[in-house]
């Protein structure tokens, strides 16, 4: 099975400092829903692992959560294409917790579930502590200039084999070759 990683807010929609806090807030970056769709017509299941402290810092709920990836789905699948899961950390930056990016916990919640190895499995993010959880389970980093990406690629320290794509619809003409 082909697998392929994507972080959300930054990568498929637009961030917010403030968080994305409701459905309403929830705006796709273009060219991401069609990008997804690329990567299922070439054949990659697509599996989404994203940070969500808005939870733990009670800025929203778990139902409000669930209708904003309900709301990317739906975009997604409009485009013609599918997530498959959606894997995520409601934990807070200080509770230390190990599914929460840069530490690896997430990505190996994917591979049990999947029953794979990641080792080369394309994971795209916008910020270091995306291609650092990637990079220790052996999957592929992958960098978009979209939301925080820019300044991540500024700020330097990308972990070895890292590639730099303007935007989720350019790593994934990247990904598929």
């Amino acid at each position: 099975m082909r697998l392929a990683i994507l972080d959300r807010d930054g990568v498929i929609n637009h961030d917010s400092a403030q968080f994305v806090k409701s459905p309403d807030e929830f705006r796709m970056i273009p060219g991401s829903a069609e990008a997804i769709a690329r990567l299922n017509h070439a054949g990659y299941h697509v599996v989404v692992a994203t940070n969500q402290s808005g939870v733990g810092r009670r800025l929203f709920d778990m139902a409000t959560l669930n209708a904003i990836n309900e709301k990317m789905m739906r975009l997604v699948a409009q485009a013609g294409g599918r997530i498959d899961a959606v894997f995520f950390c409601p934990c807070a930056a200080e509770e230390k917790c190990a599914c929460r990016k840069p530490e690896p916990g997430m990505f190996r919640d994917i591979a049990e579930r999947y029953g794979l190895d990641l080792t080369g499995t394309p994971s795209v993010g916008d910020s270091l502590r995306d291609l650092q959880a990637a990079a220790a389970v052996g999957a592929r980093p992958i960098l978009v200039l979209t939301g925080k990406g820019r300044k991540t690629q500024k700020e330097g320290g990308l972990p070895e084999g890292t590639t730099v794509h303007a935007d989720l619809a350019e790593a994934v003409e990247h990904i598929v070759g």
